[in-house]
């Protein structure tokens, strides 16, 4: 990495470390409805935990969050991993937090990812029919030799394991188009690196069909390599800071069903660009747009879109609001408030009638619970 990369934290890099450190004290919440030995975050290149610039990256503000919360402060496990700060981030966590603040010490290791055997067995275990310390991994393929698709699935095949995979999509795009990094690109792509190479040359017609490309074989290698359990992705892309290219991508793996619901709100919260989904499958930050807007747009493309698939598959029935949300939303990438902002958009455009069986007055036509009750027309 750059050494000059912690001086000064860039706004991608905020969003990507606050989406990472928000998303895992709820995952810990959803899985802490049954009874668990620990919850580990696990991050095997986890920087120093602070920029130069004094704000925090993912190991604090994960840490900060955790620490707010009695139930994560006795069964959040935080494990982090970095050859070059290991001992830098201990100093800068230590000096936040105590060494009473979690049940269970948090560990800083100082390993060299990809030739460190105790890190690829620990990814590399067989699964088992319990897992007592579900763990979301943070993890950047890109340059860690030992550790490939493989693997990584293996991982997953863990109950409640999770992952958030970072992608240099540009590094990625480079290396299949020049050859370069062969080892790796069939590390990453290990039934689908020649057929990519085919469809990005001759299939895709510009940068944007190439990228989507890529990260749509990458899931599919996951998919596969996981078997036969349902594997939900969802991808977040990064902007240029400078440009109007596309820098990287997060993708988050769950193979569960609330894991999946969550990472699509917390993407939602960040997505300032309004991506449209429909089309493109990702939620999207820019960082050079600053003028996001809020509150419920009739013409927004998601909700147009999302509207009609609901119209075609529900068509003459009834559901309640809540029912037909959960069955829908583990098939598409629209998160909750999409899915509120565009029920109320049928109402409105006569699509729909709702009505409620409490007896309260409600302000908005449509709320997502099981007192609120559609007709789709």
């Amino acid at each position: 990495m750059d050494d000059d990369f912690f001086k000064e934290q860039t706004l991608s890099s905020e969003v990507k470390a606050n989406i990472v450190a928000e998303y895992f004290p709820q995952y810990c919440r959803i899985l802490l409805k049954k009874q668990q030995n620990s919850v580990r975050y696990l991050d095997l290149f986890a920087g120093p935990g602070k920029y130069e610039d004094q704000k925090h990256s993912t190991p604090l503000l994960l840490a900060q969050l955790c620490a707010e919360d009695p139930l994560l402060c006795e069964k959040a496990h935080l494990i982090f991993n970095d050859k070059n700060y290991a001992k830098e981030l201990e100093k800068n966590f230590k000096a936040l937090f105590p060494d009473d603040t979690f049940k269970f010490k948090p560990r800083f290791g100082d390993r060299s990812v990809g030739e460190d055997d105790s890190i690829k067995a620990f990814l590399n275990r067989e699964p088992k029919r319990n897992n007592p310390n579900p763990t979301l991994l943070f993890f950047d393929p890109f340059g860690y030799k030992g550790i490939d698709t493989l693997i990584l699935a293996k991982f997953l095949q863990n109950w409640g394991n999770e992952l958030f995979l970072f992608v240099n999509i540009k590094r990625i795009n480079q290396a299949i188009a020049v050859g370069k990094f062969d080892e790796m690109m069939k590390a990453l792509f290990p039934t689908s690196i020649e057929k990519l190479r085919k469809e990005r040359q001759y299939s895709a017609s510009s940068v944007q069909d190439r990228l989507k490309l890529i990260i749509a074989n990458l899931a599919g290698e996951f998919v596969s390599a996981v078997g036969s359990n349902k594997l939900y992705h969802c991808a977040f892309r990064f902007q240029e800071e400078d440009s109007t290219a596309t820098s990287h991508y997060i993708i988050h793996f769950t193979k569960n069903e609330r894991g999946y619901e969550l990472v699509k709100n917390v993407y939602h919260s960040y997505d300032n660009i309004g991506a449209t989904l429909d089309r493109d499958g990702n939620y999207t930050f820019d960082a050079k747009k600053t003028d996001s807007t809020t509150g419920l747009d009739f013409g927004n493309e998601n909700i147009k879109a999302l509207s009609r698939l609901i119209a075609e598959r529900y068509k003459g029935q009834q559901w309640t609001a809540k029912a037909l949300y959960e069955d829908h939303q583990k098939d598409s990438k629209f998160s909750w408030s999409h899915y509120t902002d565009t029920l109320r958009y049928m109402i409105v455009e006569g699509m729909a009638d709702a009505r409620f069986t409490d007896t309260v007055n409600h302000k908005y036509s449509v709320i997502i619970s099981e007192t609120c009750i559609l007709n789709i027309k």
